[in-house]
């Protein structure tokens, strides 16, 4: 008696993807609906000698390894994975048990076969010290008698404040020129300062990276390359609004602020603005003179009411004038840039020139 073999109804064949361990598809015809695991590794550019191995790729996540003469069914998952390994070894994701054709594995690849979404943090998980967070590139060493296991979960977060602006950062380590950039200031504009509980103030270049789990890790701060006492500029009378970086800078922060005309200059004033140690006062009213062609033209100086004394006592250089703003007198910090790093309308605004107040308000009380 001769036994037929029948295709599934429906359409002749349908097309596959096939990939190595790099999980790189590419589309193929196999011409039949039941395709072998030899059929697939000739596919895939494999010969009988090579020995193969051939995963089918499930609909429902799983891995089902296909023997030479096991046909596969493609209503159950179009997609194989096919390489040449020494043996499988055993990884887990997300409690689901694979057998993978390799020593080693890529957290994208995890993350690709876990179908693990990008805003979920992918972990290796250990027993005897914290689970490891694992990037795309990261690539792990699949222990041999064993199994790695994998899981997601909601990413670790670290902070970092830099001139008073939070900064989040998904990794534990964070580049000095990231953490500035992101904080809206130039790297090369500034000297840096990072300041750690218990430990004194280190200076930082813009090649280092700050490592975020330190204990005691605070803040860093800015301080002008290049700042001289001087006379003021004036300024010609006309109105204007801030640019949107500057209010956007100022509502995160959660100043009190408004922008006005007043004695023919344009002026931002911040109220209860917060001062350093070392001062009599914990804050003031600060004042910004705006020109009328900013940001093209430079913001110089700035201005406060109450006048700010050191509570040691002391004159502070350069303070002595003062300028009315809506009746009251306020005390005129005469500090401009220098010419090491002059205004640079690309990237100085509102935003930088409050970084040199306030090394300006530091330097004078030596904190």
């Amino acid at each position: 008696m001769t036994i037929e073999h029948h295709e599934p109804p429906g359409d002749k064949h349908a097309t596959i993807e096939i990939a190595g361990i790099d999980l790189n598809f590419q589309g193929f015809d196999p011409e039949t609906r039941t395709p072998t695991g030899g059929k697939l590794a000739k596919l895939a550019g494999f010969n009988s000698d090579q020995r193969p191995y051939v995963f089918q790729w499930r609909n429902d996540g799983d891995l089902e390894e296909l023997r030479d003469q096991e046909e596969a069914d493609l209503r159950s998952g179009t997609r194989f994975i096919v390489a040449v390994a020494d043996g499988t070894n055993r990884i887990a994701i997300e409690g689901e048990s694979f057998d993978w054709p390799a020593d080693e594995i890529s957290g994208a690849v995890v993350r690709k076969l876990g179908r693990i979404p990008s805003e979920r943090g992918l972990y290796l998980e250990r027993t005897d010290e914290p689970d490891r967070l694992l990037g795309d590139d990261d690539v792990v060493k699949i222990r041999k008698n064993g199994i790695e296991q994998f899981r997601s979960g909601k990413p670790q977060t670290w902070e970092l404040n830099v001139q008073g602006k939070k900064i989040v950062s998904i990794t534990p380590v964070i580049s000095v020129v990231d953490a500035l950039t992101r904080a809206g200031f130039d790297p090369n504009a500034w000297i840096i300062i990072l300041k750690i509980a218990g430990q004194p103030k280190r200076q930082l270049s813009v090649g280092d990276e700050i490592d975020l789990r330190a204990p005691g890790i605070e803040k860093v701060r800015l301080t002008a390359k290049d700042v001289s006492n001087g006379e003021a500029r004036v300024a010609p009378s006309r109105d204007f609004a801030l640019l949107e970086v500057d209010e956007a800078y100022l509502d995160g922060l959660g100043y009190a602020w408004e922008t006005r005309s007043s004695d023919g200059h344009r002026w931002l004033i911040i109220r209860d603005y917060p001062v350093p140690d070392g001062y009599t006062a914990k804050a003031t009213t600060m004042a910004l003179m705006i020109p009328p062609t900013y940001p093209q033209t430079e913001i110089d100086m700035f201005y406060v009411y109450p006048p700010l004394q050191r509570v040691t006592g002391g004159a502070i250089p350069a303070t002595e004038a003062t300028q009315t703003i809506g009746s009251r007198p306020f005390q005129r910090w005469s500090r401009h840039r220098g010419s090491v790093v002059p205004w640079n309308p690309q990237h100085d605004n509102v935003v930088t020139h409050l970084a040199l107040v306030e090394s300006s308000l530091i330097k004078e009380v030596g904190e």
